[in-house]
């Protein structure tokens, strides 16, 4: 089974987290945070700031590591590392996404999230 490796950004602020919602593929329509596939040659923390600036044309601030969420799908496994953000600059486009929204931490369960997604809030909880 093949591994893809992705990064995260949980973005908050003022005990906010900011939530995406997919437009396209396999998980259309579900909830989760915003990021992408690493590149060759790139640090994770380059990949999601990259990532953040075509998906969502925003600036971000990398305050921490979070986690890294390992998840196995039908065809392939996923290593996700997650990091919480904040917001730099930018003004929000929706690139990749069809909705967004700044939600609270006791929201986050009312969503329709993406599998691996799930493991990163309960992470989020643990740490809040």
């Amino acid at each position: 089974m093949k591994t893809i490796e992705v990064v995260a950004a949980i973005i908050k602020h003022d005990n906010k987290i900011f939530v995406t919602r997919r437009s396209y593929g396999e998980f259309e329509n579900m909830w989760e945070f915003p990021g992408g596939k690493m590149e060759m040659g790139e640090t994770r923390e380059e990949a999601l700031i990259r990532e953040i600036k075509e998906e969502l044309e925003l600036d971000i601030d990398i305050s921490k590591y979070l986690t890294t969420v390992e998840y196995d799908y039908s065809t392939f496994h996923l290593t996700m590392h997650c990091f919480i953000c904040t917001i730099s600059g930018g003004k929000l486009q929706l690139n990749a996404h069809n909705d967004a929204k700044w939600t609270t931490l006791d929201e986050l369960d009312k969503l329709n999230w993406v599998p691996a997604d799930i493991l990163v809030i309960e992470k989020l909880k643990q740490r809040t």
